[in-house]
């Protein structure tokens, strides 16, 4: 699904409106629809300021009918939203089939895409040496240079051609590659690659790319060297072990053969990995792990082991743009003590590599670790954390200030939708309370970082409350005649009647405080997942 601006699936205002699953059957969306009619037909109203309320909202419903019950339009809305309807495409007799809409959907996304990669921006690296006992011997403290650069261009809508080389530079010695790559998707499984490349590694190839099964895929690639004209013939599989975890056997043949078995997994915040492999001349062992502790910032361990190596390198990263990560590693092993400084921009890195020591100190290699470690945290807690904690302030009251006028009108909204289910709401919340069952006692959304304040929500503060809105009234309306309450996932809650986006393009949560046969209960659910009420496990 394509994501919005804070990170979930596209609005779906229109199932939000009638409350109704966005998997939703034709017989479910026309039951919703006679159900919403009800409330809000103009007709039910006598007093006038009620009735054009009704009349307002009544419309909104039958427009998210016309559109839900007609099978291409609800489909051209499911993939582009209202844009999509107000472009013409449901209209016309060119386009009266499922199976057309389709393939002319098909070609407006083949259409974007290709947009988005011309022009491509070229990918690359730049990696810098630097050694601070050559510095301190008087040879200066650059060790060497090597930069990789690769550019990738769309020919059609099965070619690709991906133009790279790199260069290399070590004390007095140095060299480069051009490489060419030829891809050609034969059909939605499967691919061929022509290979070739001039410099240091001369060398014409092909691969091969097939996907054996929903969870497989194999590799094959053929080499020949221009140099000494050996061959390398290499073959790798890959199976999708489970959701979160796959595995890859790799065996080369050729002057260097070798046999490697590997592992990756990635669950939540967590992500693992190690491989094995065995050669003629070599041996490895390595093993990684990754923990994240918030969307912006992650922590670091490897190991290494093997015939060329044997090290431990520890160390984080973060966010700190969009496009940009900074991390800081530090790797102690037989090649020295290392400090390793990486910036990630887009698909453009820059690496730095300090050699701190060539041989094993006890107290340089803890300095290098607990000085660098201190000074982070230290910077951080005084430093960066009240500056981002300020800036992000900053970005919230501009955001405030840019959509001031659409909130307001979006409340004014929302508050002529809850006079209309008041008198069902509370009749539904007395039944409920006289039989002690569900009944919604708060419910507050809004702001995730207002949300998190709490307390300071029940006092006077007018930047927080700005930012939230109580919705316990359509909630109690929500209640079903068996005493649940389900709001159905993938969709917005701010397209529920009676709600409205308090604040524009903020991630939001909802709070919901609740009793159930005497008992207290307690929920926080993020704006686009589901809520099934009362469960045992949010009692206080």
């Amino acid at each position: 699904m394509k994501e919005d601006e804070v990170g979930g699936p596209p609005n779906r205002e229109l199932y939000a409106l009638l409350h109704i699953s966005p998997d939703a059957s034709d017989e479910e969306i026309r039951r919703a629809y006679r159900q919403w009619a009800q409330v809000y037909h103009p007709d039910k109203y006598q007093a006038p300021h009620m009735k054009e309320i009704a009349t307002e909202n009544f419309q909104r419903i039958c427009e998210a009918y016309e559109i839900l019950s007609d099978e291409n339009r609800r489909q051209i809305y499911d993939i582009y939203g209202m844009d999509g309807l107000n472009s013409g495409l449901e209209l016309g007799p060119k386009l009266n089939k499922v199976e057309e809409i389709k393939e002319q959907l098909e070609k407006l996304r083949r259409m974007k895409e290709q947009q988005k990669m011309s022009p491509f921006l070229p990918s690359g690296s730049i990696v810098a040496n630097l050694s601070l006992p050559q510095y301190l011997d008087g040879d200066g403290i650059m060790g060497g240079m090597a930069m990789t650069s690769e550019v990738q261009s769309q020919l059609s809508k099965r070619n690709t051609i991906v133009i790279g080389g790199n260069l290399g530079v070590k004390e007095n010695s140095g060299g480069g590659v051009a490489s060419a790559v030829f891809r050609h998707q034969i059909s939605s499984g499967s691919s061929i690659e022509l290979i070739g490349s001039l410099g240091l590694r001369s060398l014409i190839g092909v691969q091969t790319t097939r996907q054996l099964s929903l969870h497989s895929t194999a590799t094959m690639t053929i080499a020949k060297s221009l140099h000494d004209g050996s061959i390398n013939l290499s073959n790798s599989w890959t199976r999708q072990l489970s959701d979160t975890a796959n595995g890859n056997i790799e065996l080369v043949l050729g002057p260097e053969s070798s046999i490697g078995v590997g592992w990756k997994m990635k669950d939540g915040n967590m992500s693992a990995g190690g491989d094995v492999k065995f050669g003629t001349h070599s041996f490895g062992v390595s093993a990684r792990y990754t923990r994240r502790f918030s969307s912006k910032s992650q922590g670091r361990i490897v190991g290494r082991f093997g015939s060329t190596a044997l090290e431990v390198e520890v160390g984080g990263g973060r966010k700190v743009s969009d496009l940009s990560t900074v991390h800081m590693l530090y790797t102690i092993g037989i090649r020295g003590i290392f400090w390793r400084f990486e910036l990630h921009r887009g698909s453009q890195k820059l690496i730095i590599p300090v050699l701190l020591s060539s041989h094993f100190n006890y107290a340089l290699a803890t300095g290098a670790f607990v000085i660098p470690t201190s000074i982070y945290f230290i910077l951080k807690k005084y430093f960066f954390k009240p500056y981002y904690l300020k800036r992000e302030k900053q970005k919230t009251l501009e955001n405030m200030e840019r959509t001031a006028s659409e909130v307001r009108e979006a409340r004014k909204a929302a508050s002529k939708a809850q006079q209309l289910l008041a008198n069902v709401a509370n009749r539904k919340r007395n039944k409920q309370q006289e039989t002690g069952e569900l009944v919604i006692t708060k419910a507050i959304y809004g702001s995730r970082k207002a949300l998190k304040k709490g307390d300071e929500l029940t006092e006077t503060n007018d930047e927080l409350t700005l930012q939230v809105l109580d919705v316990t009234l359509p909630l109690n309306f929500l209640v079903n005649d068996s005493g649940q309450l389900k709001l159905h996932d993938g969709i917005k809650k701010s397209g529920i009647m009676g709600f409205c986006d308090p604040c524009p393009g903020e991630p939001k949560q909802l709070h919901v405080e609740y009793t159930y046969s005497s008992e207290r209960y307690q929920v926080v659910v993020d704006d686009y997942e589901e809520l099934q009420i009362p469960q045992f496990a949010h009692k206080i």
